[in-house]
């Protein structure tokens, strides 16, 4: 038996990364956890130190985990395309599309006004980058039918 777990996402400020996804979407911070450098070195294939600490949020069953480095170096963040394999975007429900645009710029995201459309759909970065869906109620995984 399988059971889906977490989704992970590592943020350069945890602080404002928790912010965001509380403020933004309604998130709750389940727990926050410092994990010592030796185990965090070995699963995430990282030389010590790391500074590794992990926040969960948890959103209708959900959880996402925040992974915050406290190290002197980190990868620089890059722009990621959809042609690019692997993971490509996260999508949330909305009860307003508009409403959470604007909460989006509020906690400083920023929405990508090219992507929307007609109410149906819209793409916004968290201020990480991470590229997030917003769909409006009724709209389902799995779709047949697109709107201009």
């Amino acid at each position: 038996m399988t059971t889906w777990n977490h989704v992970g996402h590592h943020v350069a400020d945890l602080d404002r990364a928790v912010s965001f996804y509380r403020g933004v979407f309604g998130f709750s911070e389940v727990s926050r956890v410092q994990i010592p450098d030796a185990p965090a070195s070995k699963l995430l294939r990282l030389a010590e130190p790391v500074g590794l600490t992990a926040v969960y949020l948890s959103l209708d069953g959900v959880v996402l985990e925040l992974l915050h480095l406290d190290r002197p170096s980190h990868e620089p963040a890059r722009e990621r395309t959809f042609a690019e394999p692997g993971l490509t975007h996260l999508s949330l429900t909305v009860d307003d599309l508009a409403a959470a645009c604007e909460a989006v710029r509020a906690h400083g995201g920023e929405v990508l006004e090219d992507t929307e459309m007609n109410g149906f759909a819209v793409m916004v970065r968290d201020p990480d980058g991470q590229l997030l869906e917003l769909l409006p109620p009724g709209a389902l995984v799995g779709i047949t039918e697109v709107r201009a």
